[in-house]
């Protein structure tokens, strides 16, 4: 894909919530308590996050990308960074500190489901103090993911949008899921400084308050200048004014855990978006790379690089 022509360093610079994903798997790994030893089928160790796996996805789609964190002086924090710097994310604004464990997500997964326990470690230890308006202004658009998660930057989350919105950057959020299921922090003083939201059926369910579907998405369309829902094997529909955008996807390999899935596809809608194609191609697109992710194992795996997508990008200058 095409950057687009803009003097800034970077496309999209995005908070990382840096952590691995350990992902164990079977027909049955329920714990049981009371020193019970039980045996898994198998397990996979991974860069997790659902901020760092849509960078590695923005990056491989020919987004210039840089990504702020926090790790610790460990073997997982190695894996992070080489991870994200061979995907060509620029991880110059990532910092490893000795005093910090990196955090870590056990996933416990069978069949289409999965549940999820974290260790926080330096994942939510960014603070508006690392945010710079020197390194704000140096992309074209902000990408606020993992937002209940990030509980260092919580209390100053708006100034953030508000500045980078000052600075000129557009501005995409997905809040992902809230563990203390408030689905608050100030949402509706966030939303002018919105361009894009990105929650899945359930997520815009809680963000909006309502009760039915329906009643979430008409919420949720006063307040987002474009929404973009994702709906699991349904596929994904977009709203921009009174014009609605749906995309059908086809079903993903078998096999596959569905870990970030939605990360991915949030990554090719913005690729496509910042390019300035129709919504409908995004959509193709940030479904493509969805369906791809969530036919592998953990977050990379079917990742889409930028030639995957020539077919779905027919409006792109050359």
């Amino acid at each position: 894909m095409q950057n687009g022509s803009s003097s800034k360093s970077y496309d999209i610079i995005v908070f990382g919530d840096t952590c691995v994903d350990l992902i164990l798997r079977d027909e049955d790994v329920k714990p049981h308590f009371g020193q019970v030893e039980k045996t898994v089928a198998g397990y996979d160790l991974v860069m997790g996050g659902s901020c760092c796996i849509f960078a590695t996805q923005a990056a491989k789609l020919g987004l210039r990308v840089a990504i702020l964190g926090r790790v610790g002086a460990d073997y997982f924090g190695k894996l992070i960074v080489d991870t994200l710097d061979a995907a060509g994310v620029d991880t110059r604004y990532i910092e490893v500190d000795g005093d910090l464990r990196t955090g870590i997500t056990v996933h416990l997964v069978q069949g289409d489901d999965r549940a999820m326990l974290t260790h926080m470690g330096a994942l939510n230890t960014l603070t508006v103090d690392d945010v710079s308006d020197e390194m704000l202004a140096s992309a074209r658009h902000l990408h606020y993911g993992s937002l209940y998660l990030h509980t260092g930057l919580l209390p100053h989350w708006i100034d953030i949008l508000e500045r980078a919105k000052r600075l000129g950057l557009t501005v995409s959020l997905d809040t992902n899921w809230d563990p203390d299921e408030r689905w608050d922090h100030d949402l509706e003083r966030a939303y002018p400084f919105i361009d894009v939201l990105l929650p899945n059926e359930q997520e815009a369910m809680y963000l909006s308050g309502r009760t039915t579907y329906g009643e979430a998405i008409a919420d949720l369309r006063k307040r987002a200048p474009l929404l973009v829902v994702k709906r699991d094997i349904a596929g994904a529909v977009a709203w921009q004014g009174d014009e609605e955008f749906a995309q059908s996807v086809f079903e993903a390999s078998e096999g596959g855990d569905g870990i970030g899935a939605g990360d991915s596809f949030d990554a090719g809608f913005l690729a496509g978006w910042l390019n300035e194609l129709p919504l409908a191609s995004c959509l193709a697109i940030a479904c493509e790379c969805g369906r791809g992710v969530a036919g592998g194992v953990g977050g990379l795996v079917g990742q889409p690089f930028q030639s995957d997508m020539e077919a779905l990008q027919p409006a792109l200058p050359q």
